[in-house]
């Protein structure tokens, strides 16, 4: 078998048994394809048993020149989890990706919202019509459930327990959690719901699975509902710029800030592990501040 015959295979295992998202399998099958096309015109007699670290710094080195360093990292971690595979599979002996440094990223943490703002943003969106009460929903579910972009897209009518106030969410790599919604958010969800039925109803249209849905009765696309938050946000008069992820930020910061456990907001947000959670720890700095003033006992 050639590299793109195992490509093929590789991207089956991740869809089939790693369950990966569309869009994550179009990152692996993108990086991987550039990396094997280098690969022909570099070397191109040489089988992927035979690649070397000094292969893959090539490639990398030839992608940072246009690309960003994140994108780079993007490419070192799909090399790596390619290698892998075969290693596993007995195709190569090594993991040559494993040698490869990672570049220095800069983080950058999305834009959050204070209480007081994110309180002012979901009492902007008022209003009786339908699209007014699905927006005000919509806000309510990003930010009282800590909900990622593409988790709302999918959200379906029968992933929503009303009476409970449970979600059941599917993230990333297909896992399955809960998302709580408070008082706010059932009510707004109560809202919506009559005038989601009056409107299909009223067009002759049948039920949809999509919980969220526009005039036409369709599911609300992820670039749809990022558009809805922005507009919002600027009727608000918020300051920056704000992005679903931003909400999400802002429902992981407010549960840290009211002194919730770090690993309760880890199993919220559906994060695999607590130390992409902790990167919320260091947002108000006055806040962690105060806490080891309280709590340590050297402080004083």
């Amino acid at each position: 078998m050639d590299g793109w015959a195992y490509l093929e295979d590789f991207l089956q295992y991740l869809r089939v048994e790693r369950q990966l998202s569309p869009h994550t399998l179009r990152s692996y099958a993108l990086d991987l394809s550039q990396f094997l096309e280098f690969l022909q015109e570099s070397r191109a007699d040489t089988s992927l048993k035979e690649v070397a670290y000094p292969d893959l710094r090539a490639f990398l080195a030839d992608s940072l020149k246009e690309r960003r360093k994140s994108t780079v990292a993007r490419k070192l971690s799909a090399l790596r989890t390619f290698f892998k595979y075969l290693q596993r599979q007995g195709v190569v002996d090594g993991n040559p990706a494993k040698l490869a440094p990672s570049p220095k990223l800069e983080k950058h943490l999305p834009h959050f919202l204070t209480v007081d703002e994110a309180f002012h943003l979901l009492d902007t969106s008022g209003g009786d019509s339908f699209g007014a009460c699905r927006d005000r929903a919509i806000l309510e579910v990003f930010y009282g459930g800590g909900l990622r972009l593409s988790e709302v897209a999918g959200l379906s009518l029968t992933d929503l327990d009303l009476k409970e106030g449970v979600l059941r969410v599917w993230g990333k790599g297909s896992k399955e959690r809960l998302a709580f919604l408070g008082k706010p958010a059932r009510e707004a969800l109560g809202a919506y719901l009559p005038r989601r039925q009056a409107l299909l109803d009223g067009a002759g249209m049948p039920t949809p699975a999509a919980l969220f849905v526009n005039q036409r009765g369709g599911r609300l696309s992820s670039r749809s509902l990022a558009r809805l938050v922005g507009k919002w946000a600027r009727v608000a008069g918020l300051s920056q710029a704000l992005t679903p992820h931003g909400l999400r930020h802002s429902f992981a910061t407010h549960m840290l800030e009211g002194q919730a456990d770090l690993r309760t907001v880890q199993e919220l947000l559906g994060h695999s592990s607590i130390s992409t959670t902790a990167l919320y720890t260091h947002l108000n700095l006055d806040y962690l501040m105060e806490e080891y003033d309280k709590a340590h006992p050297r402080s004083k």
